[in-house]
């Protein structure tokens, strides 16, 4: 069998890697702008959702909230309805670095696409997401506590 996900762990590592060091000059630190990314593009998402959509765990989550906010790149404020709920928006200073994370995304993408034909990359996009739908089935049942069956 061939590994792919051996290659997809490559990819999103390396890019992972090159991100930190690019990011380094904004005070981010390993990870940080994936969190910016979906604060800035989902304004007032809540914070057990924004772990869902980065695939971590709660306490991870957690902890890296804690440090953006700290660091002035989000804030949590109040649900109006639900004083229980916090919410997260980006700030000025978290608006002012989406775009340096979003150029570079870019970028990246344009990179790895190069010499794909369009119908190529909708392709290898149709495949990817059919590969994280059948993932997010075992992560949602390891997430419970469940164990699998290998």
């Amino acid at each position: 069998m061939k590994k792919i996900l051996r290659e997809i762990g490559m990819i999103a590592r390396a890019l992972d890697s090159i991100s930190n060091i690019e990011f380094k000059e904004y005070d981010l630190t390993k990870g940080q702008y994936l969190y910016i990314v979906r604060i800035c593009e989902n304004p007032g998402i809540i914070q057990e959702k924004l772990a869902e959509m980065i695939k971590i765990d709660r306490t991870t989550a957690a902890r890296a909230i804690k440090k953006l906010e700290i660091n002035g790149f989000i804030e949590k404020k109040e649900d109006t309805q639900n004083k229980k709920i916090k919410k997260l928006y980006p700030t000025e200073k978290g608006e002012n670095v989406y775009p340096f994370i979003k150029r570079e995304h870019d970028y990246s993408n344009n990179v790895a696409l190069k010499g794909f034909s369009e119908s190529e990359v909708d392709t290898i996009f149709n495949l990817l997401q059919r590969v994280r739908n059948n993932i997010e089935k075992d992560w949602d049942f390891v997430k419970k506590g469940n164990k699998r069956n290998y």
